[in-house]
């Protein structure tokens, strides 16, 4: 197998959790995410992100964090233990700039991806997998 080859099987193992990975980090904060870039194979480092929340009964969202991804394309401390609340929160990923960076045409300029906490306690993984053409989302674990 080649070099890269082996490298981007890595990479997706261990943004999928197989027991060959190391899977998800428990870490501290409630909410986390991870981009990985499929056009590669490899993580989406430094894309940056946004974190809000709908507040004042759907009126308006408020900007919680600005953050980037890390070599791991990972992005785990969005918000301190406690910091959850029920609600709704918009994670916001600026694809153009990441796009951009690389010299790639894309056809999304971000994405948004909204998602509803019901209960505080529970923890939060939102994943993100991207190319220039497409992305997926799930709730992780």
């Amino acid at each position: 197998m080649s070099s890269g080859v082996a490298l981007r099987l890595r990479t997706l193992q261990r943004h999928l959790g197989s027991p060959e990975g190391r899977g998800m980090e428990p870490g501290s904060s409630p909410l986390s995410t991870h981009v990985l870039d499929t056009a590669s194979g490899l993580p989406a480092q430094g894309l940056c992100l946004r974190l809000s929340r709908l507040e004042d009964h759907g009126q308006h969202w408020t900007e919680l964090r600005k953050s980037y991804t890390d070599p791991d394309g990972r992005c785990p401390g969005l918000l301190l233990p406690g910091q959850m609340k029920v609600g709704t929160y918009k994670l916001s990923f600026d694809t153009e700039g990441y796009w951009q960076k690389r010299g790639q045409e894309s056809f999304y300029p971000y994405v948004e991806v909204v998602f509803t906490v019901t209960n505080e306690t529970h923890k939060f993984h939102v994943p993100l997998l991207l190319s220039p053409w497409s992305y997926t989302t799930y709730r992780g674990s």
